[in-house]
C-alpha cells in the first residue's frame, strides 16, 4: 500500500507569520534630515520676527515724522468785494477814501490735528499807516482743512497825515490803484489725538491792490 506523500515523520513548527500583540515595536529611525529641517524652521521664525520688527520701526518712524510733526497754519486774505454805495474815493487834488470791503480770510491747517485759535485782529495799512481793522473770533480748523472767514472791513484815510494825503495818496488815486497791506497773528494750539497740544500761530503778511476805476480787488500776494 502506497504511503501518503503529505505525511511527515516530524512535527511541524508553529508559524511566525503573525507577531504577537503584546510584543513592542522598536521606534522607527528618525529621518537623516530632521535636524536640518528644524534648523530651517528656526531660521524662518527668526527672519519673520526681524521683518516684523523692521516693519514696526518703519511705522513708528512715519508716524513720528508725518503725523506727530506740526507746522504753523497759514492765515491769508483771499478775496475782497465792494458795494458802490460804500466806495468813496476823492480826486488827486482832494485825495481821500472811505471804503467798505467785504473781505474773505482763510486759515489753512495742514496738520493731523485740529487747530484751535483765540480772538485775533487783522490790521490794514496804507503805506505803513493803519486805515482799518478787523476782529477774528475764536474758532477751530479741522484736520488738514481750510476755514473761510467773511468779515466787513471799514477802510478810511482819516488817520493819514496831511503830507501823506496830499502827496502819495493823490498820486495813487491818479494812477487808479490803491495799495494796501494787511498783517495779523492768530495764537492757538494744535490738538493731536485729543491728548497732545502744541502751541502754534498763524501769521498774515499780505499786500493787495484795489482797482479804483473798476472797484474790484486786484492782485493779492501773501507770504
Amino acid at each position: 500500500m502506497a504511503e501518503k506523500t503529505g505525511d511527515s515523520p516530524y512535527p511541524l513548527a508553529p508559524s511566525n507569520s503573525h507577531t504577537q500583540s503584546d510584543q513592542v515595536q522598536p521606534p522607527a529611525p528618525a529621518p537623516a534630515n530632521s535636524k536640518d529641517q528644524k534648523k530651517r524652521n528656526r531660521t524662518k521664525c527668526l527672519l519673520y520676527i526681524l521683518l516684523f520688527a523692521v516693519f514696526q520701526t518703519g511705522v513708528l518712524l512715519v508716524f513720528g515724522l508725518i503725523v506727530m510733526r506740526t507746522k504753523n497754519p497759514k492765515f491769508r486774505v483771499r478775496a475782497g468785494s465792494f458795494v458802490d454805495a460804500a466806495f468813496n474815493v476823492g480826486t488827486e487834488a482832494s485825495p481821500s477814501f472811505d471804503i467798505r470791503m467785504n473781505t474773505q480770510f482763510t486759515v489753512k491747517n495742514t496738520n493731523f490735528g485740529d487747530f484751535k485759535y483765540g480772538v485775533g485782529s487783522v490790521t490794514f495799512a496804507y503805506r505803513g499807516t493803519t486805515v482799518g481793522e478787523a476782529t477774528i473770533e475764536r474758532s477751530r480748523v479741522g484736520i488738514r482743512s481750510t476755514k473761510k472767514v467773511d468779515i466787513v472791513v471799514e477802510l478810511s484815510s482819516s488817520s493819514l497825515s496831511l503830507n501823506t494825503t496830499n502827496r502819495e495818496l493823490g498820486s495813487d488815486i491818479n494812477s487808479g490803484v490803491l495799495p494796501l497791506t494787511s498783517y495779523s497773528k492768530l495764537e492757538g494750539k494744535i490738538h493731536l489725538m485729543k491728548v497732545i497740544k502744541r502751541k502754534k500761530s498763524a501769521q498774515m503778511n499780505c499786500t493787495m491792490e484795489i482797482d479804483i476805476h473798476s472797484r474790484k480787488m486786484g492782485i493779492i500776494t501773501c507770504k
